[in-house]
């Protein structure tokens, strides 16, 4: 079976280093791509190109919107280590650079027992008595959430019906609804998947274009199924941070993120 992420993000050798893919249609927000599925998109080129498995951290600067169609995907190795290997990436669109990645590739440990965690999964309901994230109002309907079985904490629901909780924090389940396991591709997607938490407070809403993210991968997911929590403490100057974290099925925590980006301005 052949997953519709997987199908999403193909890309297709063109030469060394150079990668031809499509941003296909219904990966966007109000047409332009959302920043995860294109996360994703050159992840699985650096993959390729380096034949390493596992992201461990890439960061991605946004130039310029991308809508459906053809990109370039350019792809430089910068160092190659026993244990990563470095390299830079651009998204091309037209004759338009639209995104920059620097992002570090190998293959992740397993979890050990030497392990000191000292943070906890978010507390979540079971997934179904969470709010899908179309179905409550449909405040802020979008194609891109149809890719995937997002559920948001009902707590944090209230900008669905066009209210808000007052804090600042979207928790919530992510599967991908056609049975994909997650793996660590796919959280780089999943890091910019949901709702911004600024909806929560009063500020205006809309689009909030990512200037930048950056994902650090910390496992490799187990099961299906990652619990979720994104958070906002400081918004001022037109500007928004978002740090978030993500936990597998078995309890541990398999990414975290944070990115900045731009607040709607009404």
């Amino acid at each position: 079976m052949t997953f519709a992420f997987d199908l999403a993000t193909a890309v297709t050798k063109s030469g060394e280093g150079r990668y031809d893919a499509a941003v296909l249609p219904g990966w966007d927000i109000n047409g332009n791509a959302n920043g995860g599925y294109l996360f994703a998109l050159a992840g699985r080129a650096m993959i390729d190109h380096s034949g390493r498995r596992d992201p461990f951290t890439v960061t991605a600067h946004y130039l310029a919107p991308v809508q459906a169609g053809s990109v370039h995907i350019g792809v430089d190795t910068v160092k190659s280590g026993r244990m990563l290997t470095t390299m830079n990436a651009s998204i091309v669109s037209g004759e338009r650079t639209a995104v920059r990645f620097l992002g570090a590739f190998g293959e992740m440990p397993d979890v050990s027992a030497d392990q000191h965690v000292t943070a906890n999964p978010p507390e979540i309901p079971p997934f179904e008595e969470c709010v899908k994230r179309n179905d409550d109002g449909n405040a802020f309907p979008i194609d891109f959430a149809r890719r995937f079985d997002a559920r948001i904490h009902p707590d944090d629901s209230a900008f669905l019906r066009g209210g808000m909780s007052g804090t600042a924090t979207v928790r919530g389940w992510f599967e991908f609804g056609d049975g994909r396991p997650v793996d660590t591709l796919g959280l780089l997607m999943i890091a910019d998947a949901f709702p911004p938490p600024v909806f929560n407070v009063p500020v205006p809403r809309g689009w909030v274009p990512t200037i930048e993210l950056t994902v650090h991968v910390r496992a490799v997911p187990v099961g299906t199924r990652v619990a979720c929590v994104f958070r906002s403490r400081i918004i001022q100057g037109g500007l928004v941070e978002e740090d978030g974290e993500m936990w597998d099925q078995a309890g541990n925590l398999v990414a975290i993120s944070r990115q900045m980006a731009l607040l709607n301005r009404g």
